[in-house]
């Protein structure tokens, strides 16, 4: 990842790029790999700032090192008088294109974060029954955003966009970063929970597809719930293992429509009369209206997310269903293969 973003379009010796590096609890050698690299000139176009820390076992994780990351460059850039600076997020075994800064800051103009579209490089050439497997599950979430375009197209993520939005890839400016409290610290989800905060205050989330990574498909990882445990499910799966279970189509369906009612009830529910349909109409409580507080939401984003989220945490789980009877379902819906 280092020389991929010494390798960035705009960057040079007069004009370098930020990178904060957290290695935590190494015992791989990633410490003296950068210091090689920064001896070596390798990153010349890059003002580098390695930490080497040991959290405590029960903080060892990808939310506290990435929280320190986050929070060392937003400091960085509070102290070098940047009042419009952006915080960018990757992993250490991404490869992100020469464009991958430049896209963000571009599609950050029209957004408050932004995710990039994970790409998988794969290590050999994979077996065709993964790399099928692989492509019916893009397939799938292809369909889920057909469908939210097809019923509630968001104005501020227009298609053709993808669906990614992980730690492998996020950019967002750095006062709304600290707006929104940073990042939570948890051991997994971290980066969606991020997102969800952004998106709570009113933030538009974009799915630029000139934004993108390469990731590995390798199956081993230290980050609970990340890349490497799902190349290692898909591998099972493919092997012949577990089906491979999602949601069904139908569940998105109703999903989509409740977001689609829940933002046709803004801006009325900031009003008594208004909130009244909306308890009524979706079974809310005063506790729900005190902890949505409606007159504190910025937009319809802040309310719909707000109101989703009371809603999916008393929801029952949706009904799983085989990769391929979903996306026949997706078929029916959208009158033509996904």
């Amino acid at each position: 990842m280092i020389r991929s973003l010494a390798a960035q379009d705009g960057y040079s010796k007069a004009n370098r790029l930020r990178v904060v590096v957290v290695a935590n609890n190494c015992s791989d050698g990633t410490v003296q790999a950068v210091e090689t690299m920064i001896a070596r000139d390798e990153t010349a176009c890059l003002a580098v700032r390695l930490i080497e820390t040991t959290f405590a076992p029960v903080s060892a994780h990808v939310g506290t090192a990435r929280r320190l990351a986050l929070d060392t460059g937003a400091d960085w850039l509070v102290a070098d008088g940047c009042a419009d600076g952006v915080l960018l997020t990757s992993d250490a075994d991404a490869w992100l294109p020469p464009t991958w800064v430049a896209a963000n800051l571009s599609a950050l103009a029209e957004a408050e974060i932004v995710g990039g579209r994970l790409v998988i490089a794969y290590e050999r050439e994979p077996h065709p029954t993964v790399a099928g497997l692989n492509d019916r599950i893009e397939r799938y979430w292809r369909a889920v955003r057909a469908l939210e375009d097809q019923l509630d197209p968001p104005a501020y993520d227009p298609a053709p966009r993808h669906g990614d939005h992980t730690g492998a890839s996020l950019a967002m400016r750095a006062d709304f970063y600290r707006a929104v409290g940073g990042l939570p610290p948890l051991d997994r989800g971290e980066d969606n929970a991020l997102v969800a905060r952004v998106q709570e205050r009113g933030g538009r989330l974009r799915h630029c597809p000139d934004v993108f990574v390469r990731v590995s498909d390798r199956a081993e990882g230290r980050a609970k719930g990340g890349m490497a445990p799902e190349m290692a499910r898909r591998r099972l799966v493919a092997s012949g293992g577990d089906p491979y279970l999602l949601p069904t189509a139908e569940h998105w369906h109703g999903l989509v429509l409740r977001r689609a009612a829940l933002r046709r009830c803004w801006p009325a529910a900031t009003t008594a009369s208004g909130w009244s349909e909306v308890a009524r109409q979706f079974e809310l409580s005063d506790e729900d209206h005190a902890a949505i507080s409606p007159a504190s939401c910025t937009n319809a984003i802040a309310f719909v997310e707000r109101v989703s989220r009371r809603l999916e945490a008393r929801a029952a789980k949706p009904l799983l269903q085989d990769l391929d009877a979903a996306l026949a379902g997706f078929s029916r819906l959208l009158g033509a293969a996904p």
